[in-house]
């Protein structure tokens, strides 16, 4: 029965875990059989099943092995479900399991990837309180925590506290301590930590982060002297060492470098990635020369790679940039028809384009291009394009957009009708903007925070204009009262 339930010939439910339970008096039988499946789940990436087979063991109060707890907590982590793992963990100490440190050690990776500072302190201290010592792993982990938040003193202290403990730091602390630095763009330390490395030998990592924060300083010589002192050490780059320089020479305007680093990657067989043909694709589409950027993408396909998102959007604007409107839409509609969604700066292009040209009749034509291409007509669609023709104050295209659209019968949102009540507002229609929030009312749709911040201008005379406005919308209760409160706040 067990190896069918294994094989999931049997489903873990509750009734087949609490027949097997009861087909044995022993407990610690039990405990080794059902901690078996959990690792086996677990292990299979199963997790759910764990999940069903452990919550099994707790309700019938058998307790799990030490083993099986870590095993879960582990898939937890990688699974990415953060919050499973501190349930589990609470689970686990009521049923009595103790603790070690490998599950210590969870909960740290579970605050590391949740950037929980607090928590990961509160640890620390159990640790302490209990007098169980923390390993390389678990100072790694915070020290790691700490760069990732700019907290360069917690993270040093860690370090003096390895030190006072007789623990040496390996290349992982120290690559993240040089990361820490390197983020914030403070180049100094970072080269002062990389001088001061001991008992640990340098890697690709460690060079890469010093090459690449010299890069984002607009120290390109700097990181050249890296590279330079890496390969005397007998480490070649990769691919992620070659984007750092490419993308620095690429923002320089230093395409034919770019192009020559490009050639010596590929003299070392380095393969090229979705980062490096992007970025010289961008770099293309930045000074207007999309037949290059068209080129470098079809090598992009010669190289094995898709076009992503980023891919579409840089050729996007690229061609908008350029007044090539049309060539601009077929990369869209191919954006689409990858199964990726357009942002709301993707459209905006292509409106202003048209809006540039006194040509918003083709942008009133869009919906209809959706339909004939067999693409998916709906809300998001209309929302970007009254939302940024509201921008642009041409609100009689908006009106039309949102009359196409109703006549279509799709509904408005709170972005799209508070768009257009702002945008009659503004052109003097107070009549019109009333009667468009009157139909928010009726409709019981919010505003939120959020929303409001996306109309809110700095410009002294609209935020005049800009008062009014939003005192109506608060006297019509199309605000929570929390919301209220924030934005009286927001314009005192």
């Amino acid at each position: 029965m067990l190896e069918k339930i294994a094989n999931r010939d049997f489903l873990p439910s509750p009734s087949v875990l609490s027949t097997l339970v009861k087909s044995h008096d022993n407990p610690e039988v039990n405990s080794q059989v059902l901690s078996w499946l959990v690792i086996h789940y677990a292990k299979s990436k199963m997790t759910d099943d764990a999940i069903q087979v452990f919550e099994q063991m707790r309700l019938h109060e058998v307790k799990p092995h030490l083993h099986a707890c870590t095993v879960l907590l582990n898939s937890l982590l990688k699974d990415g479900v953060t919050h499973m793992v501190w349930k589990i963990y609470r689970r686990m100490v009521q049923v009595g399991v103790v603790p070690n440190m490998y599950i210590y050690n969870c909960l740290f990776h579970a605050c590391s990837k949740a950037g929980d500072v607090e928590r990961a302190e509160q640890l620390l201290n159990e640790l302490d309180l209990k007098g169980m010592l923390p390993d390389i792993f678990t100072y790694n982990t915070l020290i790691s925590l700490y760069c990732k938040k700019a907290m360069h003193y917690e993270a040093l202290s860690i370090q003096s506290r390895m030190e006072r403990e007789g623990i040496n730091l390996d290349i992982v602390s120290y690559n993240s301590l040089i990361y820490g630095f390197c983020k914030e763009g403070r180049m100094r330390e970072a080269t002062r930590m990389f001088s001061e490395i001991k008992n640990a030998t340098p890697n690709h990592v460690t060079y890469t982060t010093l090459i690449d924060g010299y890069c984002k300083t607009n120290e390109l010589e700097e990181s050249l002297k890296i590279l330079g002192l890496m390969e005397s050490k007998g480490l070649y780059p990769g691919v992620v060492t070659y984007n750092s320089i490419l993308r620095k020479l690429c923002q320089d305007g230093r395409i034919k470098d770019a192009n020559k680093l490009l050639s010596e990657m590929s003299e070392r067989k380095v393969q090229a990635d979705n980062i490096t043909c992007n970025t010289l694709i961008n770099a293309y589409c930045k000074i207007g020369d999309m037949q290059s950027a068209l080129k470098f993408k079809n090598k992009m396909l010669e190289y094995g790679l898709k076009p992503d998102p980023f891919t579409y959007k840089a050729l996007i604007h690229g061609f908008c940039k350029t007044n090539e409107l049309e060539s601009a839409k077929e990369v869209m509609f191919s954006m689409l028809d990858a199964g990726f969604a357009l942002s709301y700066c993707t459209y905006t292009w292509i409106v202003d384009c048209y809006c540039k040209r006194d040509n918003m009749d083709a942008v009133l034509a869009l919906p209809n291009e959706f339909l004939s291409r067999g693409l998916c007509l709906d809300v998001s669609v209309y929302r970007a394009l009254i939302r940024r023709s509201c921008k642009l104050e041409r609100v009689e295209c908006a009106e039309k957009l949102f009359n196409q659209m109703e006549g279509r019968g799709i509904s408005g949102d709170s972005v799209i009708y508070t768009s257009l009540a702002y945008a009659y507002w503004k052109a003097g229609n107070a009549s019109a903007a009333m009667g468009v929030l009157e139909e928010m009312t009726r409709r019981r749709l919010k505003i939120t925070v959020k929303l409001y911040r996306c109309f809110s201008t700095s410009d002294a005379s609209e935020n005049k204009v800009s008062v009014i406005f939003w005192n109506h919308v608060v006297d019509r209760g199309l605000m929570s009262r929390n919301s209220m409160n924030k934005i009286h706040q927001m314009l005192i």
